[in-house]
């Protein structure tokens, strides 16, 4: 399980104990992507801000902040508040799944992640020489995921 707190940052409280609502939205997303694929931390922000994730109509309203109203910006949260989200709650989920944009893996969880990827048949690009510790990144490229293909994760 993830670590639970009082305080998310720019995330919505709406209750100590449990998960604000676009916490369960994001971590909805990770749940979508399919093994062997990735999204970055942008893409699920992007993919919250033009849609809700499929399966939970009627739950998440994109009103729900309250501060995106103006300017057609439908917004509620962004990459870092999707990284705060997966780094609060994101243990219950496939978090591996969720990524930085230029494909280096997650500090400090590199060789979790590392088995997940290898497992899933994740495209990796083998580190250099000269890389600290010669951890691949992702080849982000083949790996990264936009949703086109639902129902693939089985």
């Amino acid at each position: 399980m993830g670590r639970m707190s009082g305080t998310a940052g720019d995330i919505p409280e709406y209750g100590t104990g449990e998960i604000p609502e676009y916490a369960e939205r994001v971590l909805g997303v990770a749940e979508l992507i399919p093994p062997g694929r990735v999204m970055t931390y942008g893409d699920v922000a992007e993919w919250l801000a033009g849609e809700e994730p499929p399966g939970e109509p009627g739950e998440g309203s994109l009103s729900g902040g309250g501060s995106a109203e103006a300017g057609g910006g439908r917004r509620v949260g962004g990459p870092r508040q999707v990284g705060r989200v997966m780094a609060l709650y994101g243990g219950a989920v496939p978090w591996w799944r969720v990524v930085r944009a230029d494909g280096q893996l997650l500090p400090g969880s590199e060789l979790r992640a590392l088995a997940h990827y290898r497992q899933e048949g994740t495209p990796l690009r083998e580190a250099s020489r000269s890389a600290e510790g010669h951890v691949p990144r992702l080849d982000m490229r083949r790996a990264r995921w936009d949703g086109d293909d639902p129902g693939t994760n089985g």
